[in-house]
Protein backbone atom coordinates (compact mmCIF):
# COMPACT_ATOMS: atom_id res chain seq x y z
CA UNK A 1 0.00 0.00 0.00
CA UNK A 2 1.31 3.56 -0.90
CA UNK A 3 2.57 5.31 2.08
CA UNK A 4 2.20 9.77 0.84
CA UNK A 5 3.78 12.82 2.27
CA UNK A 6 4.99 16.06 1.04
CA UNK A 7 7.97 17.13 1.65
CA UNK A 8 11.03 20.15 0.50
CA UNK A 9 13.76 18.66 -1.65
CA UNK A 10 16.67 20.12 -1.04
CA UNK A 11 20.07 19.99 -1.99
CA UNK A 12 22.74 17.62 -0.99
CA UNK A 13 26.17 17.50 -2.52
CA UNK A 14 25.39 18.25 -5.94
CA UNK A 15 22.04 16.16 -5.61
CA UNK A 16 18.26 16.82 -4.72
CA UNK A 17 17.11 14.80 -2.48
CA UNK A 18 14.45 14.47 0.31
CA UNK A 19 14.07 12.61 3.98
CA UNK A 20 11.89 10.00 3.95
CA UNK A 21 9.85 10.72 7.07
CA UNK A 22 9.92 7.16 9.58
CA UNK A 23 6.91 6.04 9.85
CA UNK A 24 7.05 5.53 6.05
CA UNK A 25 10.19 4.04 5.59
CA UNK A 26 9.84 2.23 9.17
CA UNK A 27 7.07 -0.49 7.17
CA UNK A 28 9.64 -1.11 4.75
CA UNK A 29 12.08 -3.57 4.72
CA UNK A 30 15.35 -3.04 3.94
CA UNK A 31 17.92 -5.64 1.77
CA UNK A 32 21.21 -5.01 2.23
CA UNK A 33 20.31 -1.74 3.91
CA UNK A 34 18.54 -0.17 0.39
CA UNK A 35 14.93 -0.37 0.07
CA UNK A 36 13.50 -0.69 -3.58
CA UNK A 37 10.71 1.62 -3.99
CA UNK A 38 8.16 2.59 -6.77
CA UNK A 39 6.17 5.89 -6.57
CA UNK A 40 4.79 8.96 -8.07
CA UNK A 41 6.24 12.91 -7.30
CA UNK A 42 3.65 15.01 -7.91
CA UNK A 43 2.39 12.43 -10.21
CA UNK A 44 5.23 11.44 -11.96
CA UNK A 45 6.16 8.22 -11.45
CA UNK A 46 9.80 6.68 -10.75
CA UNK A 47 11.25 3.56 -9.08
CA UNK A 48 14.41 3.68 -7.57
CA UNK A 49 16.28 3.06 -3.89
CA UNK A 50 15.73 4.85 -0.31
CA UNK A 51 18.97 5.18 1.09
CA UNK A 52 19.90 5.03 4.38
CA UNK A 53 21.75 7.76 5.92
CA UNK A 54 21.36 7.77 10.40
CA UNK A 55 19.30 6.56 12.86
CA UNK A 56 17.02 4.60 11.22
CA UNK A 57 16.10 7.58 8.55
CA UNK A 58 16.00 6.83 4.99
CA UNK A 59 16.81 9.47 1.95
CA UNK A 60 15.14 9.41 -1.33
CA UNK A 61 17.49 10.97 -4.31
CA UNK A 62 15.78 13.00 -6.79
CA UNK A 63 16.77 13.24 -10.06
CA UNK A 64 16.96 15.82 -13.06
CA UNK A 65 14.36 13.76 -15.18
CA UNK A 66 12.31 13.68 -11.66
CA UNK A 67 12.38 17.27 -11.18
CA UNK A 68 11.65 18.04 -14.85
CA UNK A 69 8.61 15.50 -14.75
CA UNK A 70 7.43 16.42 -11.40
CA UNK A 71 7.18 20.20 -12.77
CA UNK A 72 8.82 21.21 -9.46
CA UNK A 73 12.77 22.23 -8.49
CA UNK A 74 15.51 22.04 -5.13
CA UNK A 75 13.66 24.04 -2.34
CA UNK A 76 10.15 23.58 -3.70
CA UNK A 77 7.64 20.99 -1.72
CA UNK A 78 7.02 18.20 -3.54
CA UNK A 79 3.51 15.45 -2.93
CA UNK A 80 5.34 12.06 -2.57
CA UNK A 81 3.54 8.30 -2.70
CA UNK A 82 5.89 5.52 -2.22
CA UNK A 83 5.75 2.01 -1.59
CA UNK A 84 8.39 -1.11 -1.11
CA UNK A 85 8.76 -2.05 -5.25
CA UNK A 86 8.30 -5.93 -3.72
CA UNK A 87 8.49 -7.38 -7.40
CA UNK A 88 12.74 -6.34 -7.48
CA UNK A 89 13.23 -7.93 -3.95
CA UNK A 90 13.95 -11.41 -5.32
CA UNK A 91 13.92 -12.60 -8.28
CA UNK A 92 14.20 -16.76 -7.53
CA UNK A 93 16.06 -18.93 -10.63
CA UNK A 94 14.80 -22.76 -10.06
CA UNK A 95 17.37 -25.32 -10.77
CA UNK A 96 16.92 -26.92 -14.47
CA UNK A 97 15.86 -30.77 -14.13
CA UNK A 98 18.87 -31.49 -16.28
CA UNK A 99 20.94 -29.91 -13.96
CA UNK A 100 19.18 -31.55 -10.63
CA UNK A 101 19.77 -34.70 -12.81
CA UNK A 102 23.60 -34.44 -13.28
CA UNK A 103 24.02 -32.66 -9.66
CA UNK A 104 22.45 -36.17 -8.27
CA UNK A 105 23.88 -38.77 -10.78
CA UNK A 106 27.09 -37.47 -9.99
CA UNK A 107 26.47 -37.10 -6.35
CA UNK A 108 27.61 -32.97 -6.02
CA UNK A 109 23.88 -31.87 -5.44
CA UNK A 110 25.30 -30.82 -1.45
CA UNK A 111 28.23 -29.62 -3.03
CA UNK A 112 26.05 -27.28 -5.02
CA UNK A 113 23.97 -26.18 -2.33
CA UNK A 114 27.01 -25.78 -0.22
CA UNK A 115 27.77 -23.17 -2.62
CA UNK A 116 27.49 -19.30 -1.35
CA UNK A 117 24.06 -18.30 -2.29
CA UNK A 118 25.66 -15.40 -4.78
CA UNK A 119 27.13 -18.01 -6.88
CA UNK A 120 24.14 -20.22 -7.15
CA UNK A 121 21.93 -17.42 -8.06
CA UNK A 122 24.46 -15.97 -10.80
CA UNK A 123 25.15 -19.94 -11.66
CA UNK A 124 21.27 -20.41 -12.22
CA UNK A 125 20.30 -17.04 -13.58
CA UNK A 126 22.90 -17.53 -16.17
CA UNK A 127 21.65 -21.05 -17.62
CA UNK A 128 18.18 -20.18 -17.54
CA UNK A 129 19.44 -17.13 -19.94
CA UNK A 130 20.67 -19.61 -22.02
CA UNK A 131 18.56 -21.22 -25.38
CA UNK A 132 20.39 -23.51 -27.06
CA UNK A 133 19.89 -27.20 -24.96
CA UNK A 134 23.83 -28.18 -26.25
CA UNK A 135 24.88 -25.01 -24.60
CA UNK A 136 23.15 -25.40 -21.53
CA UNK A 137 24.34 -29.12 -21.03
CA UNK A 138 27.91 -28.13 -22.25
CA UNK A 139 28.09 -25.23 -19.10
CA UNK A 140 26.42 -27.97 -16.79
CA UNK A 141 29.36 -30.24 -17.59
CA UNK A 142 32.21 -27.51 -16.94
CA UNK A 143 30.59 -27.45 -13.41
CA UNK A 144 30.17 -31.15 -12.84
CA UNK A 145 33.95 -30.72 -13.36
CA UNK A 146 34.80 -28.07 -11.27
CA UNK A 147 32.37 -29.35 -8.01
CA UNK A 148 33.88 -33.20 -9.08
CA UNK A 149 37.48 -31.27 -8.75
CA UNK A 150 36.68 -30.20 -5.30
CA UNK A 151 38.13 -26.56 -6.55
CA UNK A 152 37.78 -23.97 -3.42
CA UNK A 153 35.87 -21.40 -5.83
CA UNK A 154 33.74 -22.67 -8.27
CA UNK A 155 34.51 -19.25 -10.79
CA UNK A 156 32.97 -19.93 -13.95
CA UNK A 157 34.23 -17.38 -16.26
CA UNK A 158 30.68 -17.15 -17.27
CA UNK A 159 28.98 -16.43 -13.96
CA UNK A 160 31.28 -13.37 -13.47
CA UNK A 161 28.81 -10.34 -15.50
CA UNK A 162 27.31 -8.25 -13.56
Amino acid sequence: MAEHFTAVIYKTGVNGCIDVPVAVSGKMKPRKGYIKVRGQINGFGFTTNLVPVRNGQYRLFVNLKMLKGAHTAIGGAANFSIEQDLEKIEKVYLMSAYLHEQLTAHHLLNDFNSLTDGRRKNILKYLAGIKKEETVKKNIAKLITQLTNKEKNVRIPWTDYK
